[in-house]
Parts: structure tokens; C-alpha cells; sequence
């Protein structure tokens, strides 16, 4: 009763001095049992002086999970601790000596081979000479050192080339001509751009040895959507942000030759640092004039022919490029029925998609109707 008084006091908001004086009730009350009964559930217990309980007579503790597991094995279940012997932490002189000498020999080696390798250092060499090679090679093989000042002079001296007038002279199976299939220039090459290119070389280089009218040509792929939008983000990151839109087709497309030239030559660099022996004075990019006259004039003889024309097809519209894009530019989604999502370009406004609509058209001179249900709005007529 004492204990339920002080928390009623508590929680009717009584002042310090009434709980106090019930807390201190309470607390001779709980001294009165704890002398009559120290083992009472109320009784006052002193947790550091409460002594372990004793296990009852003729019980024996529990084994521990390593004792079960020594019993499995059959081994003694009380293991006997070993003597460790006092001194194992002592500095025996011998090895010690030993130990310090192994390593004096060691750094001894070490500076003899970094003394030694000063000679194997090649001095700096002229761009688009040849190399200056080092007194003596080097201890350790270092691919920077190896193939530095070798790729200008191989494309200072020609040695890539093709001589036209000399190739127009040699009968057709005398002649090897390979354009690298142009990587897009928004991106770096990687392990696929390696192998292929390593083939490529490999067969170019065997009809040059062979004798052959040999011409390996180089170049890059505009990428246009991928170019546009890399570019269009670089504009929107400015301040202020600017819109294609906003500067015109001709000021846009300086923009996007303007970042060709600063990070279009990437791909070039890694083609050189895999030595892949293309003639580098015919490089090419799609977009280049002599190129784009060349895609211009093959369009015009499709449609000549009547094999390129113009019709009404269903296109992949992108809202963001405000553009149709082709079908590898599109990124296809499993959709539940009516499901709300975003649009770029229209903001945080959610439409629903992956619902049938009905069409119902009219009978002419009929009170029947033909509905037509479809997920495709913009097929339908009318």
C-alpha cells in the first residue's frame, strides 16, 4: 500500500515535500521486513554483498559447450590447463643477431638495385624522334617506361601510310583497306574495344609484312543522341541554365564541337597507347564534311532508287530530347494497370499508364457501335 501511495502522489502532481515524505514511509516499512525476512520479495537486497546461490545438494553444474564437445570426441572433459613456460617471451642473442644481420643484408641489396637501376632510367626524348634507350635495361619490367616516345616517332616516320599512286598499280588481291569500326566518341574504350582492335592489327600487319598495299584508317562516331544529351546537361549545369532551344541549331552545334574537341580525343589516345597501327592523317569523324557530303549523297541515291522514302510509322518519341530515338535507345518497363509515373520534361506531374481505353465508333446508318479498346491512344482514328 506504502508503494501504491507514492505513485498516486507522484502522478496527482503532489508536491516534492508530501512524495518525499511517503518515499521515507516506504522505505521503514521495507527495513521492517527486511529484518524480520531477508529472503522477502520486498525485503531490502544489497546487490554487491549478494552472494552466488549454492547449487543444490547432489547437483551437479551443467557442462559448457567446449566440455560437449571434448565428451563427443572422447577426450577428458576437464582438460588440463598447460605450463606455459615463463621465459617464452625472452630474446634469444643468437637470433636476434641473426635477424638484424638478414636485414642489414637485405636494405645492403635493396640500394645496391635502386643505384643500379639509375642506369636503366632512358633520358627524355624529342617528340617524333626516336627513342633514346637507357645505359643498361632495367631489373623490373615498367610498361610506362618501355613504350614511352616510340608511338610519335612510328607516326612521324609513316611508317602507317599507304602510298595511293603506288597502291593503284597493284592487282586487287594485293590490297588490304580496314575502317575501325568507329567507336562513339561520348564514351572510352574498354576490354571488347581491346580485343577487337587487337585482331584488327594482327591482320593489318600481316598484309603489310606479305607486301601488300596495306591501309588501316581510324575514326570516331558522333553519337548523336548520347552527344546531345551529354552536351545538353553540360549547358544546364551553366549559370544561368541554358537550353538547346534557347541557342539555335548553329550556336548548339559549336557547343558540341567545342566538347568533341576537349574530350572527343580520349578514344585516340587509348588506340595509341595500344599501338594499333592505323594511319593516323586519315583519321575521320561521322561528323567531319567530307563525311557528312558523303551520308548526304547516299541519302539522295536511296531515295533515288525508291528504296528510302518517307511514311506514317509508329516512332519512339523521347519528351526529354524532343526527338524520335531509335529502338536501342529504348529502356522497356514491365507496368502494372494504371500505374502513375513521372514524364521528363513535365515536371512532378504523375500520369497513369497500362490502361485500356474504349473507342466506340458508330455504324453508318446503324444505331450499332464498334468499341475498340487499346493502350495505344495515339493509333487510334478520330
Amino acid at each position: 500500500k506504502a508503494g501504491e501511495a507514492v505513485a498516486a502522489a507522484k502522478k496527482s502532481g503532489a508536491s516534492k515535500d508530501e512524495v518525499n515524505a511517503k518515499v521515507e514511509k516506504l522505505l521503514a516499512l521495507k527495513k521492517q521486513i527486511t529484518a524480520l525476512d531477508p529472503t522477502h520479495s520486498l525485503a531490502i537486497v544489497d546487490k554487491k554483498k549478494k552472494a552466488k546461490a549454492p547449487e543444490p545438494a547432489g547437483e551437479k553444474k551443467g557442462l559448457s559447450k567446449r566440455e560437449q564437445k571434448r565428451l563427443a570426441r572422447g577426450e577428458d572433459v576437464k582438460k588440463k590447463k598447460k605450463d606455459k613456460d615463463p621465459n617464452r617471451w625472452a630474446v634469444d642473442p643468437a637470433k636476434a643477431a641473426a635477424k638484424a644481420e638478414k636485414a642489414r643484408l637485405k636494405a645492403l641489396a635493396k640500394a645496391e638495385a635502386e643505384k643500379a637501376d639509375v642506369k636503366a632510367i632512358a633520358p627524355p626524348t624529342p617528340p617524333g624522334e626516336k627513342k633514346i634507350l637507357a645505359e643498361q635495361m632495367s631489373r623490373t619490367y615498367n610498361p610506362g617506361d618501355v613504350e614511352a616516345a616510340w608511338q610519335d616517332w612510328w607516326e612521324k616516320s609513316g611508317w602507317y601510310g599507304c602510298d595511293e599512286k603506288q597502291a593503284l598499280k597493284r592487282p586487287a588481291d594485293e590490297k588490304f583497306v580496314m575502317v575501325i569500326p568507329p567507336p562513339n566518341v561520348t564514351g572510352s574504350l574498354h576490354l571488347g574495344h581491346a580485343l577487337t582492335a587487337a585482331i584488327e592489327d594482327c591482320l593489318t600487319r600481316w598484309h603489310r609484312m606479305r607486301g601488300d598495299a596495306t591501309l588501316y584508317v581510324p575514326g570516331t562516331d558522333h553519337a548523336g543522341i548520347a552527344t546531345q544529351s551529354v552536351v545538353e546537361k553540360m549547358l544546364a549545369k551553366q549559370s544561368p541554365p541554358v537550353s538547346r532551344h534557347d541557342l539555335g541549331r548553329e550556336k548548339f552545334l559549336e557547343h558540341v564541337w567545342a566538347w568533341k574537341g576537349q574530350y572527343g580525343s580520349r578514344i585516340c589516345t587509348q588506340l595509341r597507347r595500344l599501338g594499333s597501327s592505323v594511319d593516323w592523317s586519315r583519321e575521320r569523324f561521322t561528323m567531319d564534311d567530307r563525311c557528312a557530303k558523303a551520308v548526304t549523297e547516299a541519302f539522295v541515291r536511296f531515295h533515288e532508287a525508291g528504296i528510302m522514302y518517307r511514311a506514317s510509322r509508329l516512332v519512339n518519341w523521347s519528351c526529354a530530347l524532343k526527338s524520335a530515338i531509335s529502338d536501342l535507345e529504348v529502356d522497356h518497363l514491365e507496368l502494372n494497370g494504371g500505374e502513375l509515373r513521372t514524364v521528363p520534361g513535365h515536371g512532378s506531374t504523375k500520369y497513369q499508364f497500362a490502361m485500356f481505353t474504349e473507342f466506340a465508333y458508330k455504324v453508318i446508318g446503324s444505331d450499332e457501335e464498334v468499341v475498340v479498346a487499346t493502350t495505344r491512344l495515339e493509333t487510334m482514328l478520330g
